[in-house]
């Protein structure tokens, strides 16, 4: 272990320690407080700050999450940052309902239940925590899986809602380290599998008021149905708009069981748009041209994203253009690795 220090976020007024061999994002983890984040790797800028004072190194990051021109200014990623003296730096983007929220990410070991096809190319898993270990997490929280016989570790959203078994759906993509071995043969039941977590800020707010936008595409499926999961639980009364994109109508699953979790619910409607398939009854286009058709004003409500980074940074522009607050936008900035 390195030496440690003081590190003071501002606006907030908050003082967390850091050691000088751990990102400052992962010692704000270990101590409970969330920091906003994403895919905590230097490729998504969601914990992107400003350097106000002191001595800091930062590991290797992606030009696109910060340009040359920010770092030089003084912006720094907080998941690359390691101190080297006491720091105060200013949060840009930050959550006071979820800062001292945080729960301190643990490693549990798992079993493999189940590897099961739901379409062509989405697969669900579901992971039994040993009986031993705890780990606590929010819904539309997400952990890092191990890549077995390797220290590369892959972040996936989980499906259920927290104390029963970890479910996910992840899309197989060729040549993907972990998403590989979802072919039902690499990886089956009563395999062993470590999991790290939990991280992620989408978690649902308290606002009983506020309607809610949830939108999805492809695996992004994962997070959002927890979510749906969850208001049915309490029997929401709040308006719920749920809409999901996909390519063709092979790509499309959970439909019955969206329908039953709906049901339960006070006011909600769930939209299905295509945008490769033109003979299909579904919506026709990219699902956030749906939204737009759909939603007018949209300065009362609260969304949940989650999908592909160009369905995400579309739906941004279009939320907020529609009157919705940013800081009343959710999601967790993923990036996608087919590392072999």
């Amino acid at each position: 272990m390195g030496d440690k220090h003081r590190i003071r976020f501002e606006p907030v007024g908050i003082e967390i320690e850091a050691d000088e061999d751990e990102t400052v994002l992962d010692a704000a983890f270990r101590q409970g407080v969330m920091l906003m984040h994403g895919c905590k790797e230097g490729q998504c800028s969601s914990c992107k700050s400003f350097l106000l004072d002191g001595d800091q190194q930062m590991e290797r990051y992606s030009t696109f999450a910060l340009a040359d021109y920010e770092s030089e200014e003084g912006y720094v990623l907080l998941c690359r940052v390691h101190a080297y003296g006491d720091l105060s730096v200013e949060l840009i983007n930050y959550d006071e309902e979820m800062l001292l929220s945080g729960i301190p990410p643990r490693e549990a070991p798992t079993t493999v239940v189940a590897v099961e096809p739901v379409t062509h190319d989405i697969v669900r898993l579901a992971l039994e925590v040993d009986p031993a270990a705890e780990l606590p997490y929010r819904t539309g929280q997400y952990v890092d899986i191990n890549v077995p016989g390797t220290e590369h570790w892959r972040s996936f959203s989980m499906a259920g809602l927290p104390g029963g078994r970890l479910e996910f759906l992840i899309r197989r993509y060729s040549g993907g380290l972990f998403s590989g071995l979802l072919d039902g043969t690499a990886l089956t039941p009563g395999d062993p599998l470590t999991v790290r977590g939990p991280y992620g800020t989408c978690v649902m707010r308290d606002a009983p008021d506020r309607d809610l936008i949830l939108l999805a595409g492809g695996a992004g499926m994962a997070p959002i149905l927890a979510q749906l999961r969850g208001l049915a639980a309490t029997g929401s009364a709040r308006r719920t708009r749920f809409y999901y994109g996909a390519r063709t109508e092979r790509d499309l699953f959970a439909l019955d069981e969206i329908a039953e979790l709906g049901r339960g619910l006070g006011d909600f409607a769930f939209v299905a748009a295509l945008s490769e398939d033109g003979a299909s009854t579904y919506e026709q286009g990219l699902i956030t041209e749906v939204v737009d058709r759909h939603e007018g004003d949209l300065s009362g409500a609260d969304a949940y994203l989650c999908g592909p980074p160009p369905m995400c940074d579309a739906a941004l522009e279009l939320l907020t253009g529609k009157g919705m607050p940013e800081e009343r936008i959710f999601l967790d900035k993923f990036t996608t690795s087919t590392d072999t």
